[in-house]
């Protein structure tokens, strides 16, 4: 197999690539391949969609006839897969050959350069250095006879992170075997994060963590379960319509559950390209979320004493309100578990089945006004100690 179509947690070497290639505004992508695949044409529809023409060449001489003296070459490395972001911030500093230590190196697979360096399969470099490469055999490595001519017209080497904290990831893929070896730590990377989390977001880590990569070569990646969590806020709906106020909130419980794995699993899917802006459909959803619960707990109080539907929808409505205000005031130790609908929904459903809906409604709300008095000036205090 190509190394181009290998994959690592869902995601192709070459399309990794092609999204390097194209966040650093390159107007033209040159594919150095013996024939034509469908991973190769898949690459080329997503080069034309964005913009920049796709060549497939043969061997590294026919760069010559291809790139001018005026351009500036990005070149990778067969196999090369790396975290993303690093990527593009290293090469986007300027014309430069990236080299990584050697012990490093040598270890993870890469070309030796010198004595103290070893390749990290990347570099930047002037199109006039292109020329030289019509002069050497038409079955020479472009990465590594670019390499040698770049260092040797004086291209400055430009080392890359160290590796060993974990924050970046840089590998040289060569196998199935090795792409399959290297899911487990890409996708914990891409799933770790450096704040506290709640439970919800620990459980939707640990689901992703094992059932991920399954799910990602499937096909059924972070969208799918995003239509999922839609669906359940819908039945949820539904639940509640008929008088199950209790299954709703617990249905409610497992959408948000589902919501935060199908975050977790875009973000993965996602490394190949910077991040877009544009709605936050994590908060949409939230929002959304929201509402129900509130509806849910107003239907679940329609047997508890209360007559009209101002004094059943009260309390839900000021019990979210308070926890969409509560966030701003703490910290971030706080943050997680206040926003952690699934949490609510657990709770209140408890409370419904009990026989205590009502009450455990007004009580969460008195409590959580009485956090957002509290904890702020208790952190204060301790930040001036």
């Amino acid at each position: 197999m190509p190394r181009a179509a290998l994959r690592v947690g869902g995601l192709s070497i070459g399309r990794q690539q092609l999204g390097l290639a194209l966040a650093l505004e390159c107007e033209r992508v040159v594919c150095i391949a013996g024939g034509v695949s469908p991973a190769i044409i898949d690459l080329q529809h997503a080069a034309e969609g964005a913009g920049a023409q796709f060549h497939i060449i043969s061997n590294a001489r026919a760069l010559v006839g291809l790139v001018t003296a005026g351009d500036e070459l990005i070149v990778l490395g067969d196999g090369l897969f790396t975290s993303a972001q690093a990527a593009i911030d290293l090469l986007a500093q300027g014309q430069a050959v990236l080299v990584q230590p050697i012990e490093q190196g040598l270890a993870a697979g890469f070309e030796r350069i010198d004595i103290n360096h070893a390749s990290a399969a990347a570099l930047r470099i002037p199109g006039r250095l292109v020329e030289p490469l019509g002069e050497l055999p038409p079955d020479c490595d472009a990465l590594s006879a670019l390499q040698r001519i770049a260092l040797q017209a004086g291209i400055r080497q430009r080392t890359i992170p160290p590796l060993a904290d974990g924050k970046l990831f840089w590998a040289m893929i060569r196998s199935e075997d090795e792409a399959h070896a290297l899911e487990p730590l890409w996708i914990r990377q891409r799933t770790s994060e450096d704040g506290p989390l709640g439970p919800a977001r620990m459980l939707a880590r640990f689901a992703v963590r094992g059932l991920g990569p399954a799910l990602l070569h499937s096909g059924s990646g972070g969208r799918v379960i995003a239509a999922a969590a839609a669906v359940s806020a819908l039945i949820a709906l539904v639940a509640g319509w008929f008088d199950l106020a209790a299954l709703g909130l617990g249905i409610c419980a497992l959408g948000w559950v589902l919501r935060e794995a199908a975050a977790l699993l875009a973000r993965v899917e996602a490394d190949h390209a910077p991040v877009r802006r544009g709605v936050d459909s994590r908060a949409a959803y939230g929002w959304l979320l929201d509402a129900v619960m509130v509806l849910l707990m107003g239907w679940g109080m329609q047997d508890h004493a209360v007559h009209t539907a101002w004094e059943r929808f009260f309390p839900p409505l000021m019990l979210v309100g308070l926890l969409r205000l509560l966030p701003r005031a703490l910290g971030g130790r706080w943050r997680a578990w206040s926003e952690d609908r699934a949490l609510l929904g657990a709770g209140l459903a408890a409370a419904l089945l009990s026989g205590f809906g009502g009450l455990a409604v007004h009580v969460a709300a008195v409590l959580v006004l009485m956090a957002g008095i509290i904890i702020p000036r208790g952190e204060k205090r301790i930040t001036r100690l």
